[in-house]
């Protein structure tokens, strides 16, 4: 009696081992580190290793060890000091091709590596860094998005010849307002609209003698317009943090209308609102192939023309005529070239720029085109005052050059890329060149690495705290299946960081908060079975058979106290922030883990202990 079979004992076994390998990345600890990835059309590869070693060995800095990525190297350091240092040096020697951030490089043995075990990432509040909470202005997005429809419902108008007096946005609903001067027109303008743009709600709104047309967004496309303007504002944000040097941003939606930035490891509050207040445009001009560009590059610069640079630094000479800006891409995708096999960026224009486009290409196939990105920043810097000063600076770089190859409308596509994940870089740059809509941040906080230092050391004084004082109680109130309940304690810690590693979850205060409250609820399992157990021993059963009602009565207890925890905990991760979320997830894992422990892990101890044969009392 109470005995498992085979497989029970040896899937307990599997599960431990899984959960040891997998928890045992986050007792190697970190190196301070400098991390080293491409930026704009720069490339990683044993030639940067190459000469950042030289730069550090000039310098008399020994690091750790070298660990080049298939996109990023990272090199690892004795201590602190050395990072910085190295990093000003690297930064300096390699210039703005490449990003340069300060990063905490697992230290976790190369045997766990290629089991892709990793440690847990810290959160803010135990890292140190700045966390921005940002508002965007949705008024401003529907704005935009009605000046949009305005620019297509003109061109369409125009091209059928339809005569208006004016198309405006609407005064009193977000919609476009069309005056018409022939009555006859409205039915033809009122078929128009609905054929091009059926998302809106088109009406006849004429009164006083003056023949109006009314299209209003509906709920839905204004929705749509909101939800599209906040994802393209943290596409936007995403790569101007990598402009901070930071290696493990955090950038999140929180509701309808907020994007929450964490920036670990940063603490110049100003620098990180400057990058991510940048403005960036694109524009498109056509090569000159007419002159020379080595004349240009001897100061001989044609008046019509402007000289610039690519990303790999090669002079090209563009004319100064704008063909069209970035404000009028919509949206941006890379894929494959169905004709070369190569790969392309696919552009979409609103109304207005592919109108544009179009004319302006139609007489241009088989010349080259240049698309410039364009981006000014702010920085403030200190003078050989000590003063700060800030200081505007424009960059401009030609991103991709191109030949037309036929006459381009509202959709076409760039070619000539040297890999798709150019074409990726290239579409991510186009969508996120300027923000969707305003931004403004209503919430800013600044944490020190020496709280969160003091908050790791904290947290893990009280997790220590609670396991020693449960594993005392236990033991002395429950003997022998006091032990088991202990063991089973830290097997239920062991697969819960294990767990955690695995998802490669962010650990936060409240999630050591949820670590401390899982410690305190672990053994509640045991004590119900422990305690049916007694009960059925004073009730004159035997040991066995004790045992035996203890686990199968005391289950539907366990499940339904375990059961109502975890409907609490999904409703926190389902309406709460960001702290809250971690410290629900850490709960819930934490209790798919003790009723793994308590009711599985005990049982096997308990069985391997007192099962197979005749006992006369039991140690509890």
């Amino acid at each position: 009696m109470n005995r498992y079979p085979l497989w029970k004992y040896i899937l307990v076994a599997v599960v431990l081992l899984v959960g040891i390998i997998y928890a045992l990345p986050n007792i190697y600890g970190k190196d301070p580190a400098v991390q080293i990835s491409a930026a704009r059309a720069a490339e990683i590869s044993e030639l940067t290793e190459l000469e950042v070693s030289g730069v550090l060995e000039t310098a008399g800095i020994e690091p750790l060890a070298y660990e080049l990525g298939l996109d990023s190297l990272v090199i690892r350091f004795a201590d602190e000091d050395q990072q910085l240092q190295a990093r000003d040096l690297i930064s300096e020697a390699l210039g703005g091709n490449y990003i340069v951030a300060l990063n905490l490089a697992p230290a976790t043995p190369d045997w766990l590596r290629a089991l892709n075990a990793e440690p847990m990432y810290l959160g803010l509040d135990l890292r140190g860094g700045v966390h921005f909470l940002l508002e965007v202005d949705m008024e401003a997005a529907a704005t935009r998005a009605v000046e949009r429809y305005v620019s297509d419902i003109r061109s369409s108008l125009r091209d059928e010849r339809i005569r208006y007096m004016t198309v405006a946005p609407a005064d009193n609903a977000p919609g476009v307002l069309v005056r018409l001067r022939d009555a006859a027109d409205v039915e033809q303008t009122l078929t128009l609209i609905r054929s091009e743009h059926p998302e809106l709600n088109i009406d006849d709104v004429s009164a006083d003698g003056e023949n109006r047309v009314l299209a209003q967004l509906s709920e839905q496309t204004l929705t749509e317009t909101r939800e599209f303007a906040l994802q393209q504002n943290i596409t936007t944000l995403r790569k101007r943090v990598n402009e901070l040097g930071v290696a493990e941003p955090v950038i999140t939606q929180q509701g309808a209308e907020r994007i929450v930035v964490q920036l670990p490891g940063v603490q110049d509050t100003a620098r990180a609102k400057e990058i991510l207040g940048a403005t960036a445009t694109l524009e498109f001009r056509l090569v000159d192939s007419s002159n020379s560009v080595e004349d240009a590059l001897n100061g001989r610069v044609p008046a019509g023309s402007k000289l610039y640079y690519d990303r790999a630094g090669q002079p090209v000479l563009l004319k100064r005529d704008v063909m069209l800006t970035g404000d009028s891409i919509i949206d941006a995708a890379s894929g494959i070239d169905q004709q070369s096999g190569g790969a392309a960026v696919f552009i979409t224009l609103d109304g207005q720029g592919a109108q544009i486009f179009s004319r302006r290409t139609r007489d241009q196939i088989g010349n080259a085109m240049g698309t410039v990105f364009i981006e000014n920043k702010t920085e403030t810097t200190r003078n050989e005052a000590g003063e700060l000063v800030r200081e505007t600076s424009t960059i401009e770089e030609v991103i991709n050059v191109a030949t037309i190859r036929d006459q381009l409308g509202k959709r076409f596509q760039i070619t000539g890329l040297d890999s798709t994940q150019e074409a990726r870089n290239l579409a991510l740059l186009l969508r996120a060149g300027a923000l969707a809509a305003p931004v403004e941040i209503i919430e800013e906080r600044t944490i020190g690495p020496s709280l969160g230092k003091e908050n790791i050391e904290q947290g893990m004084l009280s997790v220590l705290l609670g396991f020693v004082l449960v594993l005392l109680f236990m033991v002395i109130y429950y003997r022998v299946f006091g032990i088991v309940a202990s063991v089973a304690l830290v097997t239920n810690l062991v697969l819960l960081v294990a767990l955690l590693s695995m998802l490669q979850a962010t650990l936060t205060l409240p999630g050591i908060a949820g670590i401390v409250l899982t410690v305190g609820m672990a053994v509640d399992a045991n004590v119900l079975i422990y305690e049916r157990i007694r009960e059925e021993l004073r009730n004159g059963n035997s040991p066995q058979s004790s045992i035996h009602a203890g686990y199968e009565k005391a289950f539907s207890s366990i499940a339904d106290a375990n059961i109502t925890t975890v409907m609490a905990a999904t409703v926190l991760f389902a309406f709460g922030t960001g702290p809250i979320k971690g410290f629900a997830v850490t709960l819930c894992l934490g209790i798919i883990c003790s009723m793994f422990t308590a009711i599985i892990g005990t049982r096997a101890m308990v069985n391997l202990i007192y099962g197979g044969r005749r006992v006369k009392s039991l140690a509890i």
